[in-house]
């Protein structure tokens, strides 16, 4: 059976945020755990980069770590949007639950349709525009301005999102010739130099068994992600996969009980709905023009 390009989009950005997700739980494991998150980010950066270069030199194209022309721009634009996404989530993950982080990071498929439609001019209609106030309505919902919850932590979340777009619009831009693993190893690498100016500030500390286990694992499901958030910015119609995106809030809801013990409160589970519907909106609307 031969796959659309839209279905090896859906399939990609699936396994991408549940690669993610993964990640994203046992490092806030280990940190919970009392490792520093700088030391955790140079571990496990440094456990992917080592299996981001295996996987790349047994590629048939080999290693390909310097491209030319445009390519050279639009890999610096990600490596920042990376680099500055990963701070600023892993920062304010620290503090705040999963599912929640999670439900603030959905806006991120409207988010990549306003910055297409602002940015690159692509044409958004009124029923896209209005997705998208809505949904940043189910946002706001789930950070409350203004509230208790609302608080510095709520808006490194935010500045993620806007990271990410960033990360994600430079992607859409590689040529064929540019093979994922070269993107993917640049921002391990990044990621882990950044950690390593935290280490110098913070010390290295012992690492047990169990923390050095969790961490490998982290970056085991890093490297998936990589490759795969990649891959599904290069295939598809973004309008059609981008929704897609919503799963990791399941995902993030059920590792973060599953090994947490911790859910969202109903406020931020009917904002996270708000901002999946109006996605699926944008789904449905693209599906049947």
């Amino acid at each position: 059976m031969t796959l659309s390009d839209n279905m090896r989009g859906i399939w990609l950005m699936c396994a991408s945020m549940l690669a993610f997700t993964l990640n994203d739980t046992f490092v806030k494991a280990v940190i919970g755990d009392g490792m520093p998150l700088s030391q955790a980010i140079v571990l496990r950066g440094a456990v992917a980069t080592l299996g981001l270069l295996v996987i790349a030199a047994r590629s048939p194209g080999g290693l390909h770590l310097l491209p030319r022309g445009p390519d050279r721009w639009y890999l610096t634009l990600r490596t920042i949007g990376e680099v500055t996404a990963t701070v600023t989530f892993l920062v304010a993950l620290q503090h705040m639950p999963l599912a929640n982080l999670s439900a603030i990071m959905q806006s991120l498929p409207l988010a990549v349709t306003l910055a297409a439609a602002l940015l690159l001019k692509m044409p958004i209609g009124w029923r896209k525009m209005a997705a998208i106030l809505v949904g940043f309505a189910g946002v706001m919902l789930i950070i409350r301005p203004g509230a208790a919850d609302f608080d510095r932590w709520s808006v490194l979340g935010l500045a993620s999102v806007i990271c990410v777009v960033l990360r994600d619009l430079s992607t859409r831009y590689f040529s064929s010739a540019l093979p994922s693993t070269t993107g993917a190893i640049w921002a391990s690498v990044a990621v882990t130099l950044m950690g390593g100016v935290g280490v110098v500030g913070e010390g290295w500390h012992p690492i047990g068994l169990q923390a050095l286990a969790e961490t490998s694992a982290a970056a085991g499901f890093l490297i998936v992600g990589y490759l795969a958030a990649i891959a599904v910015m290069r295939v598809g119609d973004l309008a059609v996969v981008a929704p897609f995106r919503y799963t990791s809030l399941l995902f993030a809801i059920l590792l973060g009980w599953a090994r947490f013990g911790t859910l969202p409160d109903q406020l931020t589970l009917i904002g996270g709905a708000i901002v999946v519907a109006s996605g699926v909106y944008m789904l449905m609307h693209e599906r049947s023009r």
